[in-house]
């Protein structure tokens, strides 16, 4: 399969320190790392696309280092992920789901505690396109406090034959999260939902 043929990266990092309610101690900050490529398969159907994951993986891992860093440097920090990907019209969905893979051991692989799910979305859209890439945490997708979603895109991209790719990281639970279910500091760690 071909190297992924990169485009544009962009690195978009949030600082939230209050939703209305008092100013946390510690903001929540979100992170969130865009790159675009070219889509090898668009304007046909190809059959075999399988291949492309491999590919893709070590971009992952590198956008996924680049969102540590974003967020300081320490992997530890990191409580909450996701991915997603828009494909441009001339790609079809299943394109964007080569994604999961690349995306979601990438991050697994950089984090320390990272046994749950990689929550994921895609659609197809042209540029401009928005994407609410899912967000929960990292070692235990039950934990309530951590359900998010981060809104993402670029003014130009994805291009009717690109693929723009997402990875997410936070660093805590939603600000003011009071609406009980499985806390942080109860996670068991046995299967990666609890």
């Amino acid at each position: 399969m071909p190297e992924p043929i990169v485009r544009k990266k962009a690195i978009i990092v949030e600082e939230i320190f209050h939703e209305g309610g008092p100013v946390a101690e510690q903001p929540l900050r979100r992170a969130a790392a865009l790159v675009v490529i070219k889509n090898p398969f668009a304007g046909q159907y190809v059959a075999d696309i399988e291949g492309f994951m491999d590919d893709l993986k070590p971009l992952g891992v590198e956008m996924a280092g680049d969102l540590v860093q974003a967020l300081g440097g320490d992997a530890s920090v990191v409580e909450g992920y996701g991915k997603g990907a828009i494909v441009g019209a001339a790609g079809e969905l299943e394109h964007g789901a080569l994604w999961h893979v690349p995306g979601g051991y990438s991050m697994r692989e950089i984090l320390p505690s990272s046994a749950a799910i990689v929550p994921s979305t895609k659609k197809i859209g042209g540029p401009g396109t928005r994407l609410d890439v899912p967000i929960t945490h990292c070692n235990a997708s039950y934990v309530r406090s951590h359900f998010d979603a981060m809104e993402v895109g670029l003014n130009d991209a994805p291009k009717a034959d690109e693929i723009l790719l997402v990875l997410v990281m936070t660093t805590g639970s939603r600000i003011h999260a009071r609406v009980g279910g499985l806390k942080a500091s109860e996670i068991k760690g046995e299967d990666g939902l609890r």
